[in-house]
């Protein structure tokens, strides 16, 4: 723009949105991916409390190719008229003025997400283009704008951010570009993210964007969203919509099976608020004016000890709570430990006390609260800051849970007696697992007396460098021992197929002999006790056969170490051996020594054979085929199983707990009918060939 088109009525477009072009952190986080989805988040949300206030039921986010992305709703749209104090059109006043809408106490919206008023004219201003076009009045209008400066493009080479742009000089236009039908309304956003701004690596993450779809659909009962990414050889659409509500959210978060029903929580409560009302003569006045907020809480418990909970003001995400969040855990525990102490005898609790982690084991928690003009601590709305919600929360939990947990019904009675069972055998556990890690700490040589007679430790106490070997059986255990590096592998032998944790109550876990001696032998602990920083050795190995009996051996260690020491497993200090298959001799003519090659699969096998018989040399028959780990000599055993120098081991690593906690579900939980279904569905796929007998 030359300084001869630059004029005053450019600056009061552009002084507001100029100071969210210099400090963009400020609205939106940061400039990277996070930032990028906070932006096209203020859009979906707008469209959202449109869904809220009963308008629309639809939302479509399209992923262009080109890097840009379009939001369309049918509800009311964008108003179109002039605003008086501005003399602008209502387009203009959403996408250029900040602290600017219509959910200021205007009526429009009894409860929204974006209260602050700035979300759309952020937005403009990180974006090189903005289009938006509004459906009213039988009409579509349309305004464009250029990193928040509305104007017009020339588009005859087509759409983009870098055709040529003519800001507007005098007054602002506000084009026709069609006709609807009467009584159609709608709004479409399409914006270009400022390269300027973001960082080069930002990008708009699907799963992301997928996942917060599902969970809009899931809070606004009734509401499609529809995804379409374009930025692929292939579209990906998806589309989500749920009548369940939260109750339905809370079912599809649970990673566990149920020990209660999904019981719903609700009521409301008044508070008085001060807050500064813009007048009609433009200037600021304190008033009190009464808030009303409405509570409404799904909550289920599950066999398992991970909790899960997602709080929301209405609609939006709070991931680091707020005074919603610690009312609801406030009353909660109050109103359990109430409970817990009522049937003290009966639940045989003694004079110990629950603790908020007893309580929260295998919780899954959905927390919605809906009122006017919530106060979020900064403009990205991760924590809620009104004080009066809190109590508000903290009465209506206690009441509706105390209902719920003193009910008369047969099934509520029942479920409440195998809740409180549950929660007094966490606290059970909880001091049993401290007492047990206060014993437990890495023992040197001379301290060894209190652990398993039947592990043979390593010299070293140098626990980065250690080693414990998991070994299959006592067979396998005599040829480790001898093929072992003393100094830093340790070795510690389980009897066959060890408890399959994933069905089994925690106390039958650690009365479980193979499983307690795992747990005793680490000394680190179990479950939300497991303390990573105390185990005794810096590498878990587990070596069993290389057939069938031993995968399934390792797949149950494996769901021991998931469920109950999953720290190992995410810091990447749990390991697999990979013993090999076959032994093959070559012959080798004359006084050359023979070749021994040692193959780790069939098909790695045919083609060692095949390529011995290429270079017309001859090998040893039969071929020998290590039916477990005790058919090795201990030399055999060093070279490919255990030294360091020549070894192969596969870490096992848990990138998705959520999609491996599901995968151990299927495998090896308690519903058997998903796992009869995956044998069915996969038997296709089996050759008889395969099967090892």
């Amino acid at each position: 723009m030359s300084s001869s088109e630059y004029s005053a009525r450019h600056l009061s477009v552009l002084e507001g949105l100029e100071a969210v072009r210099k400090r963009p952190g400020m609205y939106i986080g940061s400039t990277d991916s996070r930032g990028l989805m906070h932006c096209l988040w203020e859009i979906i949300d707008n469209s959202v409390d449109e869904a809220l206030s009963g308008h629309g039921t639809s939302i479509d986010v399209i992923l262009h190719a080109d890097a840009s992305v379009e939001v369309h709703d049918k509800a009311r749209g964008v108003p179109v008229d002039i605003e008086p104090k501005t003399g602008l059109s209502g387009v203009e006043v959403v996408f250029t003025k900040l602290h600017a809408g219509g959910k200021f106490g205007s009526g429009s919206y009894a409860a929204s997400g974006g209260l602050h008023g700035v979300g759309a004219s952020v937005v403009n201003a990180l974006s090189e283009r903005l289009e938006v076009e509004v459906d009213r009045d039988g009409k579509t209008w349309a305004m464009s704008f250029r990193r928040g400066e509305p104007g017009t493009f020339d588009d005859a080479q087509g759409m983009s951010p870098a055709s040529p742009f003519t800001p507007f000089s005098s007054e602002s236009v506000l084009r026709i570009v069609g006709k609807v039908a009467k009584g159609v309304t709608g709004t479409r956003v399409r914006y270009w993210a400022d390269s300027q701004i973001f960082t080069p690596g930002a990008s708009f993450q699907t799963e992301e964007l997928a996942n917060r779809a599902r969970q809009t659909a899931f809070l606004v009962p009734g509401l499609t969203m529809h995804i379409s990414d374009q930025r692929f050889a292939e579209t990906l659409e998806s589309s989500y919509n749920y009548t369940g509500g939260i109750s339905e959210f809370a079912e599809y978060l649970a990673p566990d099976a149920a020990i209660t029903e999904t019981w719903r929580l609700t009521g409301e409560g008044e508070f008085t608020e001060t807050v500064p009302v813009l007048g009609s003569d433009g200037s600021m006045a304190l008033q009190t004016v009464e808030r009303s907020c409405h509570v409404d809480i799904a909550i289920r418990w599950g066999t398992g000890y991970d909790t899960t909970m997602q709080s929301f003001v209405n609609i939006i995400a709070t991931p680091k709570g707020g005074t919603h969040q610690a009312g609801f855990e406030q009353s909660l525990l109050k109103v359990i430990r109430a409970q817990v102490e009522a049937n003290s005898r009966k639940l045989k609790a003694g004079s110990d006390k629950v603790e908020k982690d007893d309580v929260f084991a295998g919780m899954t928690v959905v927390i919605t609260v809906r009122l006017p003009e919530p106060q979020f601590e900064g403009q990205t709305k991760e924590v809620l800051g009104t004080p009066a919600v809190k109590a508000i929360v903290a009465n209506v939990v206690a009441k509706a849970l105390t209902q719920r947990l003193t009910s008369a019904k047969r099934d509520d009675k029942a479920q409440t007696a195998l809740l409180l069972e549950k929660i007094v055998s966490e606290m059970k556990s909880r001091i049993s697992a401290r007492t047990h890690k206060e014993t437990q700490r890495r023992k040197n040589a001379l301290e060894t007396s209190s652990l398993p007679a039947k592990l043979v430790d390593c010299r070293s106490n140098d626990v980065a460098n250690s080693e414990l070997f998991i070994v299959e059986g006592d067979s396998a255990l005599g040829t480790a021992k001898l093929a072992r590096h003393s100094e830093f592998q340790a070795l510690l032998p389980i009897r066959g197929k060890i408890l399959n944790v994933q069905k089994a109550s925690v106390s039958d876990m650690l009365n479980n002999t193979e499983c307690a001696s795992i747990i005793q032998v680490l000394g680190a602990g179990s479950g939300r006790s497991f303390d990573l920083d105390v185990a005794r050795y810096g590498k878990v190995i587990l070596m069993s056969d290389a057939d069938v009996d031993g995968a399934h051996i390792r797949t149950l260690l494996l769901t021991l170490f998931f469920r109950y020491m999953r720290p190992l497993i995410e810091a990447g200090r749990v390991f697999a051996a990979v013993p090999p298959l076959h032994r093959v001799v070559v012959m080798n003519p004359g006084t050359k020594p023979n070749e021994t090659i040692y193959t780790y699969t069939e098909k790695e096998l045919a083609s060692v054979l095949a390529g011995v018989a290429k270079s017309g040399r001859r090998y040893q028959e039969p071929i020998q085929r290590y039916k477990g780990l005790g058919e090795m000599d201990a030399d055999q055993l060093a070279l490919t199983t255990m030294d360091r120098q020549y070894r192969t081991l596969r870490r096992v690593r848990v990138e998705d707990a959520a999609v491996a906690d599901s995968v151990f579900e299927l495998l090896m939980g308690n519903d058997v009918g998903p796992r009869r279904d995956f044998i069915i569905a996969g038997s296709s796929t089996l050759s008889r060939d395969r099967i090892d007998t």
